[in-house]
């Protein structure tokens, strides 16, 4: 592709006032007012002082700029250009909603996860986002350390992976029609360690993912850093199953030596995992379970004593040196679950001939989207497990790559409520793509924003009226149109 003119043959004029850069905004916004976040935030979100007042104002504006792809306070002005004012009012400048967000305390950010909570529950009404929320819903905790520059911002600090950063503890809800939506987040520390706050964080994430529409099963995920007493012992008295990886103390290695031989099953992926030790794709394993009673000591885990199936994977480690292999070694890897198990028969077993890792099976083993709460096999309850690691890394992949890109302020409080604000808004787009038609309800938002939101269009009234004007031949104008038109329905009689 070339440039059909000459160098000076073109120019540049920034003069037109009936313009827009992100069309999509007019749908995404009208489902936000739809849901109710104008007013949700104006009840909710109580700053006080002439600061916080207009706070829905403040917070939508906010949330149309995420929407479009701002990563930074400054970015909000993309939302006060050409033609948006024609489209849009309220709409307030950065420096005001920079003023708004630097009043914020963690009291107030506690205002806003309850806003976020109020929202996801009303477009899971509006949307199909969580459908099959009420067969089995999927809870996934994890952290993630957002690097940051600059030791003046409030929290910074040298944590577990050697760089200055923030520590974000977040949970997300999947179910297996949807992607993974936010039901809960909490700013830490660069330094926090992992299981801090977590159980009080998977409490109110139950509470809105139930709010949401997920009544029925809900199984807890999570990796090691999650296996805590405090937290197990929870989620078994809320009444919800738990899958976490458990770490390889002593304990459990004895647990792992006392499964004997015949027990083990060839377990086969159908997309193959990484071996985060050599680096190498696992396409073949073995899988046994057993059952093991944890958090025994009364002093450090009092009232906290569980026993859970412990279910095992082993592979083989097949590095050589020059003395070639003496003995078959494997790497092992735990996970304690009180899924119930299944009450057919199981399996039969075969001996062990797990392929090396590099080495792709002739074939893969069916592996169904959504699987029989009634009881959960070991092969069955292992792949879910296997699931959570691509669930909650989707959801910080997305954040990472539009408002998270950074935390924009030096307050703690104030990057706070960025993070909170940052999920509601990915709730927002995650149920606005739903209406897009199926391609679109399972791709990334950042396919979503370049193909749906970041459109060219001129606003054009007649009659009072108004039409945008879009660009002729857009690859995705079918979806765009469907998402528009679903959305800017007319009301349903009463």
């Amino acid at each position: 592709m070339k440039a059909s003119h000459t160098r000076g043959a073109v120019s540049v004029r920034f003069d037109d006032p009936g313009l827009v850069s992100h069309a999509g905004l007019v749908a995404v916004m009208r489902l936000a007012e739809d849901a109710g976040l104008s007013d949700l935030a104006g009840e909710l979100v109580r700053l006080g002082g002439p600061v916080g007042a207009n706070a829905g104002a403040k917070i939508s504006t906010i949330v149309a700029g995420m929407a479009a792809g701002a990563d930074s306070i400054s970015d909000l002005d993309l939302v006060r250009h050409g033609g948006m004012a024609g489209l849009f009012t309220g709409i307030r400048a950065p420096s005001t909603v920079g003023t708004f967000l630097r009043w914020f305390s963690m009291g107030h950010v506690a205002q806003l996860e309850k806003l976020s909570a109020r929202l996801l529950a009303r477009l899971a009404e509006l949307t199909p986002l969580l459908a099959g929320a009420d067969r089995l819903g999927l809870l996934d905790l994890d952290s993630k350390i957002s690097q940051v520059y600059g030791r003046g911002k409030d929290g910074a600090a040298f944590g577990y992976t050697g760089v200055l950063g923030l520590n974000t503890l977040a949970a997300a809800l999947t179910t297996a029609a949807g992607r993974p939506v936010i039901v809960a987040t909490r700013l830490r520390g660069g330094n926090a360690d992992t299981r801090r706050a977590v159980s009080s964080l998977a409490r109110r994430a139950l509470g809105t993912a139930r709010a949401a529409g997920a009544t029925g099963p809900l199984l807890v995920r999570g990796d090691s850093g999650f296996y805590v007493g405090e937290l197990i012992t929870m989620l078994a008295r809320e009444g919800v199953w738990f899958s976490i990886t458990a770490p390889q103390h002593s304990a459990i290695r004895t647990a792992i030596d006392a499964i004997t031989e015949h027990a083990w099953q060839q377990h086969t992926y159908r997309d193959p995992v990484l071996d985060p030790h050599t680096g190498q794709l696992i396409h073949t394993a073995q899988i046994a379970e057993t059952s093991h009673t944890a958090f025994t000591n009364p002093t450090v885990n009092p009232g906290q004593k569980t026993t859970a199936r412990l279910l095992v994977r082993r592979t083989r480690i097949t590095t050589r040196d020059e003395q070639g292999e003496l003995f078959p070694a494997r790497r092992y890897h735990a996970v304690s679950t009180n899924l119930p198990p299944t009450t057919t028969k199981p399996a039969t077993t075969r001996p062990d001939t797990t392929r090396p890792a590099t080495t792709r099976p002739a074939t893969t083993r069916p592996d169904t989207t959504e699987p029989d709460t009634a009881g959960f096999d070991t092969a069955t309850a292992w792949r879910l497990h296997d699931q959570r690691s691509g669930a909650i890394e989707h959801v910080f992949a997305e954040l990472a790559a539009g408002p998270l890109a950074h935390f924009p302020s030096g307050l703690f409080a104030a990057n706070a409520a960025w993070l909170s604000l940052a999920a509601l808004t990915h709730n927002l787009l995650r149920a606005t793509a739903t209406l897009a038609g199926p391609t679109h309800a399972r791709t990334r938002l950042t396919t979503l924003r370049r193909r749906l939101i970041t459109i060219a269009a001129r606003v054009t009234r007649t009659a009072r009226h108004i039409t945008l004007r879009l660009p002729q031949d857009w690859p995705w104008a079918t979806d765009f149109t469907q998402l528009f038109t679903t959305i800017h329905a007319p009301p349903h009689p009463a």
